[in-house]
């Protein structure tokens, strides 16, 4: 009698696990198709055009004025150095490490040297007296990656190389005439208005005439930098 219960209830159970499995295939299945229903009206809409890339701009006037010095490239630090200059950036090579990676070039019309009047080979004053050398400069060669570049506030990294001219020879007067430059610096720039943006940030600036006299003092300055960057009408690719 126990078998026979054993039996028909065996056979119940199995019956209502069948039942139950038709109950539940209507619910996945149903999913599937209509998933697959719309991956096929995806495919078959028409393919929107992409909105064609901008290319950002940017130009600006900024200054750089020595605090210190330390010895890194250069044997001198008993100059100091300013100067005003135009900067040109654009968004040229995409994005790396999260930032946006901008060719950079800066023109500088007034750069102001505060030298040693009498030197040694080597830059040492052989007086107290300080003299103003004028110069210019230029550096055609830089990059500057920009993070949160679509934010207010905007942390930057440059790197920048060129040439400077000054109308006495710099740091020593056995020196050069013509000095190459290097800036590397840091800071952020931090939205106005619109247009414009506010920078501020720190540089070493390097310059030596790379012994193209047998005296190469050359200089390296911690100088703070600050300006004014004008965003120009972003243009397409």
């Amino acid at each position: 009698m126990r078998r026979l219960r054993m039996f028909f209830f065996s056979i119940i159970w199995r019956r209502n696990f069948l039942f139950a499995l038709l109950l539940l295939i209507p619910a996945v299945v149903a999913p599937c198709q209509q998933e697959s229903q719309e991956s096929a009206s995806a495919s078959s809409a028409p393919a929107v055009a992409a909105e064609p890339e901008r290319q950002d701009s940017e130009i600006g006037v900024t200054g750089l004025g020595s605090f210190g010095h330390y010895h890194i490239f250069a044997n001198s630090w008993w100059s100091y150095l300013d100067l005003a200059q135009v900067e040109y950036d654009r968004h040229s090579w995409g994005y790396k490490a999260g930032a946006r990676m901008d060719y950079s070039a800066s023109f500088a019309p007034m750069v102001l040297l505060w030298q040693p009047s009498k030197t040694d080979v080597w830059g040492n004053p052989g007086s107290k007296q300080h003299e103003l050398n004028y110069g210019i400069g230029i550096a055609p060669i830089g990059l500057r990656m920009t993070w949160r570049s679509q934010k207010n506030l905007k942390p930057y990294f440059l790197i920048r190389g060129g040439v400077l001219a000054f109308d006495k020879k710099a740091v020593s007067q056995y020196a050069s005439y013509l000095n190459w430059s290097l800036e590397i610096g840091l800071g952020a720039q931090f939205k106005i208005a619109p247009r414009w943006d506010a920078r501020i940030g720190f540089s070493d600036y390097h310059f030596s005439d790379a012994f193209m006299t047998p005296s190469n003092p050359g200089l390296d300055s911690m100088t703070y930098t600050c300006g004014l960057m004008y965003h120009l009408k972003p243009r397409s690719r």
